[in-house]
């Protein structure tokens, strides 16, 4: 890892410009935010999330929220009392009654109109994201998009696209094309399998990626020692 002061080095010159007041000052001034920039986004992700945590404060009778109890907010609190809030709610789900309970208001939720179909489509997503079960957003893959000759970063979601795959007379796969630096929106692209070029990087160092505009890449592990360019990989 780089320090500030190796990444503002500059090499010796013998044009006086290098070294003069203006160009120090310029470099200081770099050095300060290669330190502060990455220090205020941490900061500012922790916030949003705690922000986020916090909106759980909301289901607290109004007498018993931080601000009535103490008389003043006290941060943390909510991100406390979600993580003790999924805990139960997990412990209650695993048990044998709170599954079966669980499983009646879902039902009853799915009947709803509009509201079913919104909560069909985030719990299906949730299942395949978080837990083992589903193969999605577990590979990363490159294709060229949105033109041909420029290719875009992009994660598997799906495979099991039958009428696209008869109606194309393709094998055609599945792959969300993020945005960044805000990854969480994008496109839903289907693509014919054999253009996908399977990547080494895993899905955090993709996502790194896209967070940094494409600034931090990740190590190629695997790259060959001789040749300048690799021979198309199979599918994993």
């Amino acid at each position: 890892m780089s320090t500030p002061s190796e990444l503002i080095a500059e090499p010796e010159s013998k044009d006086p410009k290098a070294h003069s007041p203006a160009r120090k000052v310029r470099n200081y001034l770099i050095g300060g935010l290669l330190i502060w920039i990455p220090i205020m986004i941490t900061v500012w992700v922790v916030r949003f999330l705690s922000g986020i945590l916090d909106s759980s404060l909301l289901l607290l009778p109004p007498s018993w929220r931080p601000e009535v109890v103490f008389g003043t907010y006290v941060p943390g609190v909510g991100v406390v009392l979600s993580l003790v809030l999924l805990f139960v709610t997990g412990v209650v789900v695993k048990n044998l009654f709170g599954g079966q309970m669980v499983a009646g208001i879902e039902s009853l939720v799915r009947r709803i109109p509009v509201v079913g179909s919104v909560y069909g489509g985030a719990k299906t997503f949730s299942e395949t994201v978080l837990t083992d079960k589903g193969k999605s957003f577990k590979q990363v893959v490159m294709l060229e998009f949105p033109r041909k000759g420029v290719f875009s970063i992009g994660f598997i979601t799906s495979q099991d696209l039958h009428e696209a795959q008869a109606r194309t007379a393709q094998e055609v796969t599945c792959v969300f094309v993020p945005t960044t630096p805000n990854p969480t929106t994008g496109f839903l692209v289907m693509a014919p399998k054999d253009e996908l070029i399977h990547m080494d990087m895993s899905v955090d160092e993709a996502f790194k990626m896209l967070l940094t505009l494409g600034v931090v890449v990740p190590t190629w592990k695997n790259r060959p020692v001789e040749g300048r360019l690799a021979p198309q990989q199979a599918e994993p």
